[in-house]
């Protein structure tokens, strides 16, 4: 049974388990649902500035739970636009609705080709599942 039947038709996600939604110029990027439940309850989250710039596969911020810190690892090459400016007071909306209100940063600028080489939804639960 895929542990992410709810995840966006639109998704995309990377081998770390990060997530990529393209909405029109911008990506926004953050953790997967099963990222999150294998972190558990998240209490802390480190945002990067605006306008830095990350290639893909570096890091761009932390997420601290009660279990541990994971790094979070930049999906896709582009320019921080925004940040969940959220996460610093209610950095839980990671585990409670990740793919809406739980997003971490939105990316401008960001490689398509980048893009096209994640999985898919489909790929993604099969990755994990193995």
């Amino acid at each position: 049974m895929a542990q992410n039947i709810n995840m966006p038709e639109n998704i995309r996600c990377s081998k770390s388990h990060e997530y990529i939604i393209v909405e029109g110029d911008a990506a926004k990027v953050g953790i997967t649902k099963y990222a999150a439940d294998q972190l558990g309850e998240i209490v802390y989250v480190e945002l990067p500035e605006v306008g830095a710039k990350f290639n893909k596969g570096e890091v761009f911020g932390t997420v601290e739970s009660v279990k541990a810190a994971s790094e979070l690892y930049m999906p896709i090459s582009g320019e921080i636009l925004e940040l969940n400016d959220d996460l610093t007071s209610e950095p839980e909306l990671i585990n409670e609705d990740c793919y809406n209100r739980g997003w971490i940063v939105k990316v401008k600028n960001f490689s398509r080709e980048d893009l096209n080489n994640t999985m898919s939804v489909e790929d993604y639960n099969v990755y994990i599942e193995e």
